[in-house]
């Protein structure tokens, strides 16, 4: 039950009993601790590596409805091969401690372009100029009108 007084609001709470069984209404029962954290979103673990890693223009794309590859795709930005090649291992190892399996990584090699299949997700990491000549953004980023043109 809420209470309201001229300058603050207080919520009290009727202890349960066993004539009185049914929560109150508009008070939500606290969720039961259970003994393991919540599982983070992938989403959520990737976007956090790229940004410990300082990567640089990091783009999420939702690409569902477009392909049955991924539900979405992130592109980033490296500042050298070095700097692409280890914002792609700490995508990897964030995944991995998180529960994500990677599917596979490419191009770790020559560290232009490294690509990291997380089954749900395709993480792009690549050079500026590497990213500029493939334009990803622009064959990936349909937005809600096109789509609905599209189809």
């Amino acid at each position: 039950m809420l209470f309201q007084e001229p300058d603050n609001v207080v919520l009290i709470k009727p202890k349960k009993t066993a004539s009185n069984p049914k929560p109150v209404r508009g008070v939500k029962p606290r969720a039961a601790k259970s003994s393991k954290a919540a599982k983070p979103s992938l989403k959520n673990v990737v976007v956090d590596a790229l940004a410990d890693m300082k990567a640089l223009d990091v783009k999420v794309l939702d690409v569902r409805g477009l392909t049955d590859i991924a539900d979405a795709m992130v592109i980033a930005s490296g500042t050298s091969d070095r700097h692409v090649r280890s914002v792609a291992q700490r995508v990897v190892e964030k995944a991995k401690e998180a529960g994500f399996r990677p599917h596979g990584v490419e191009g770790e090699q020559d560290g232009d372009w490294v690509l990291i299949d997380l089954s749900e997700m395709i993480v792009h990491v690549m050079l500026p100029r590497v990213r500029e000549f493939y334009g990803l953004e622009k064959l990936w980023d349909l937005t809600l009108s096109r789509r609905v043109a599209r189809g």
